[in-house]
């Protein structure tokens, strides 16, 4: 493997709500398990990305951002401890609960950690539904009262989506994931997440999950109303003061840079079809870090279809 492309093993996380999609994009699972979320890149106490193979084969995410920074990642990124962004694949075999991830402003004093998120959605077989921000004039008052009466969902705002899109999550956004979606989640590094309704549902041990409702009405924009997909075509997909998500078709027979910047990493996801670059052979579900030091690194589709990708990229600090 060329020292300049990185792949890290998944970690498979259990969740209730999950099940055994993630398996047709190439993910080793558990026997039996109920698997939820894939960590595709992560650098975090409890879950901690290693390299696959090749030159840097066994290094962690949090070694190589901590000692080999400049080199792998780039100048003018973000001052942090670890690495900023956590990436994820996720399937909703099972609708998620009703959430909110705590802004900036108030993570802190919660406890928590603030987390602005963006959903691509990869699959959407089973309906394509999707909760986000309130529908357009509810105010705090009038949810707390459906939620005291467990008619909170009547208040969401809920659209369809399918294979393509891609949605934006600020800090302070209501939302949750509906039955059926399969989907590449980039995110701040944390994993606060309060929950404000689980549809009556039990956990793994048999007992009601966990509801954070004080946090939850604290966290909730009350001025989000009705928001909508991102434009499909558009460049950047999203763009935020964290990531930068831009989605690329090759051509059969061309070539692609996969860099936003010369000198800086990029995160890549091969969404349909195969590429090939520095003699490695790349196919749908494959994701790769190309690092800042791969110079004029380019991807080809050697092959008769075309190969799209998701690029990810952490803008200048």
């Amino acid at each position: 493997m060329n020292p300049d492309i990185l792949q890290f093993t998944p970690i498979p996380m259990e969740r209730v709500w999950g099940g055994r999609n993630l398996e047709k994009l190439g993910r080793t699972l558990p026997p039996g398990a109920v698997v939820g979320e894939s960590w595709e890149l992560v650098d975090r106490k409890e879950a901690l990305s290693a390299v696959t193979s090749g030159p840097w084969q066994g290094r962690t995410l949090g070694d190589l951002w901590t000692h080999e920074r400049t080199a792998i990642f780039g100048s003018d990124l973000p001052d942090s401890e670890r690495f900023p962004l956590l990436i994820k694949l996720l399937d909703a075999t099972e609708r998620l609960s009703l959430q909110v991830h705590p802004p900036a402003e108030l993570a802190p004093s919660m406890g928590g950690e603030p987390k602005t998120e963006c959903w691509y959605i990869l699959d959407s077989s089973g309906g394509g539904e999707i909760f986000a921000g309130l529908k357009n004039g509810v105010n705090r008052e009038a949810f707390e009262s459906a939620l005291a009466a467990g008619t909170a969902e009547e208040l969401v705002h809920k659209f369809l989506v399918e294979r393509g899109d891609c949605l934006f999550i600020p800090s302070g956004r209501l939302h949750a994931i509906g039955t059926g979606n399969v989907i590449l989640e980039t995110q701040q590094n944390s994993d606060t997440t309060y929950r404000v309704f689980d549809w009556n549902r039990l956990g793994l041990d048999g007992k009601p999950r966990e509801l954070h409702i004080p946090q939850s009405l604290a966290s909730i924009d009350f001025q989000d109303f009705e928001p909508a997909v991102q434009a499909r075509g558009q460049s950047p997909m999203v763009e935020c003061s964290y990531f930068r998500l831009d989605e690329f078709s090759v051509p059969p027979g061309e070539a692609q840079s996969p860099f936003g910047e010369p000198g800086r990493f990029s995160l890549i996801y091969l969404l349909e079809g195969s590429l090939s670059a520095a003699g490695a052979e790349f196919g749908t579900g494959d994701f790769l870090l190309a690092a800042a030091s791969a110079g004029d690194l380019i991807l080809s589709n050697t092959s008769s279809v075309p190969a799209r990708f998701l690029r990810i990229v952490i803008p200048r600090a």
